[in-house]
């Protein structure tokens, strides 16, 4: 009987040194592994507007661009432009006729609008088809009058909905140079339509699509979500329930197999002339960082208060937006600086059954964003990395700290309202 042979002798001492080597990496927290995860479905992010030459010369291909706009805004005065730039803003959706397009060209700025105005060149970036057709025509192959609520009978005959004639027709008369084309829904695809209908409205029209439900200011928004979505009323005002909009749009978007970029609006005081209160700065911040997390492709910011002690058309640029400015302020700082990061495509993941998140990876590090899912209970919740991903600790961006990370790769740390949110960066 022959002699029994070490592994050594079996395989060689070069090639045991290399199992060994793998071993030993394997060991070591904060090994380059890449998690073998899906990725969500997207649009492309920047590369999408590669597509139209007009978003491609304005930067939006970069990935550092990420849009961050005021609704209905108009730029008349040369300080105009400069100062909305200085709170973060560099798209202006739905610029006014009265507007001077060569100040928004002269800052550098980009501005999607209902139609040329006089002077437009390369700040044009899109066209805006009217907004809430769904709410106000309803939805429905019709014919239109031409009208828009308060002039009148809108649809032919008057019971049924144009909604669908209305969005073709004001497309049509744009012109035809190659500009992508922008609407906002409202209540109608999000709540009080079937899905086919709504899904109609989403993907027959557009290149870029929002959708703006402002939950914790809206009179009767909570009522309406008990009675066509079956939401408890106590779950109504949350941020969580900004990043379901952007969900439900990605839903009826991906029905015709072509995705394109949605993007949120929220509210920055006091939208409606029935509302009874306005948003406060943490919610504003919780309902973008809800979007975002939900992979929202752009933030818009609706800068008016038709209701309310202090109403305005320019609410962050007046003492109206006094108490909300530093939020957004800071907001758009932090959207800016990640701007690279979010334009990546997200892994799928689930940390925690109960926290809204998203992870993302970007130049040797990963990105962990995390807030509570509707309904849960603020307090200590744990996270669990995906298998792959190894490290000590994660820095809490914009805090000033770090929690630590297990051997099993989980971390905990307090959410301390619904509202409450954390960005976690981890070495890969």
């Amino acid at each position: 009987m022959g002699r029994k042979r070490s592994p050594a002798s079996v395989f060689g001492i070069g090639a045991l040194a290399v199992v060994l080597v793998l071993v030993l990496s394997w060991l070591q927290p904060g090994t380059p592994v890449q998690p073998s995860l899906a990725k969500v479905p997207w649009e492309g992010g920047p590369v999408y507007y590669a597509r139209y030459a007009s978003a491609s010369q304005a930067g939006w291909v970069n990935s550092g661009f990420f849009p961050v706009g005021l609704w209905l805004e108009s730029v008349v005065e040369p300080e105009d432009a400069p100062d909305d730039k200085a709170l973060g803003i560099n798209t202006y959706v739905g610029l006014t006729g009265t507007s001077n397009p060569q100040l928004v060209r002269d800052n550098g700025m980009s501005a999607l609008t209902s139609k040329p105005l006089v002077g437009y060149g390369s700040e044009t970036v899109g066209y805006v088809l009217d907004d809430e057709v769904d709410m106000w025509a309803g939805a429905g192959a019709a014919g239109w009058t031409g009208n828009r609520p308060g002039e009148g009978d809108l649809c032919i005959p008057k019971d049924e909905g144009c909604g669908y004639t209305v969005l073709s027709e004001q497309k049509s008369r744009l012109p035809k140079d190659g500009r992508p084309h922008y609407a906002n829904f409202g209540k109608g695809v999000i709540v009080w339509q079937s899905e086919s209908d709504a899904a109609k409205f989403v993907n027959g029209y557009t290149d870029i699509v929002s959708s703006d439900v402002y939950w914790y200011t809206a009179s009767g928004i909570c009522e309406d979500a008990k009675n066509y979505l079956n939401l408890a009323t106590d779950q109504c005002r949350l941020s969580a329930n900004y990043g379901a909009l952007i969900d439900k749009l990605r839903r009826l978007d991906a029905q015709d197999g072509r995705l394109q970029p949605i993007y949120a609006v929220i509210e920055v005081g006091w939208p409606g002339a029935d509302d009874k209160r306005a948003i406060e700065p943490h919610e504003l911040a919780g309902a973008v960082m809800s979007s975002l997390i939900h992979e929202a492709r752009g933030i818009i910011y609706f800068n008016h208060n038709f209701g309310g002690p202090c109403q305005s058309q320019h609410v962050l640029r007046d003492h109206c937006g006094d108490r909300i400015r530093p939020t957004v302020v800071e907001l758009n700082k932090r959207i800016h600086q990640l701007a690279p990061v979010l334009n990546t495509q997200s892994y799928k993941h689930t940390f925690n059954k109960g926290l809204d998140t998203m992870l993302k990876s970007y130049q040797g590090y990963y990105y962990v964003f995390s807030m509570l899912g509707r309904g849960v209970q603020p307090g200590t919740h744990t996270l669990s990395l995906p298998p792959g991903i190894r490290a000590d600790k994660a820095e809490v961006l914009f805090e000033g700290r770090t929690v630590p990370i297990d051997g099993s790769g989980r971390f905990s740390d307090t959410f301390a309202a619904e509202h409450s949110y954390h960005i976690y960066k981890i070495p890969i």
